[in-house]
């Protein structure tokens, strides 16, 4: 994955498609931390992990209001993708976001598109 390439695509987004593709990707996320706990509430299995995901969820669900805000003090757009998309030294966190953000961006489409109709 590209950092650089992902930072500009997320860049010429519309901040309400912005909000959109961060809650897809949380959604994604989310799906990814299921394999952290088993069925039953005295199952986790991998607190570390499921730990890290909540964490990461509690940031961005606060961006996405301030993007839905329009808030100019926001996190630039480079530093929400660095914080999604650069390396990490655990590399089961790593996975459980590169593969949430693989899906969510295969997934998403913008709807700030031009249709064209013939007469």
């Amino acid at each position: 994955m590209n950092l650089r390439s992902e930072i500009d695509y997320y860049s010429e987004l519309r901040l309400l498609d912005k909000a959109r593709l961060l809650n897809l990707f949380l959604h994604e996320l989310a799906e990814e931390a299921r394999g952290t706990y088993g069925p039953g509430v005295d199952q986790v299995h991998d607190g570390a992990h499921l730990r890290f995901v909540n964490e990461l969820l509690h940031r961005l669900t606060r961006v996405i209001e301030q993007l839905l805000a329009e808030e100019a003090t926001r996190p630039a757009d480079d530093v929400v993708l660095r914080m999604l998309l650069a390396p990490r030294a655990d590399k089961v966190a790593e996975r459980l976001v590169y593969n949430a953000y693989a899906r969510a961006i295969q997934g998403f489409e913008s709807y700030d598109t031009t249709v064209l109709m013939s007469s």
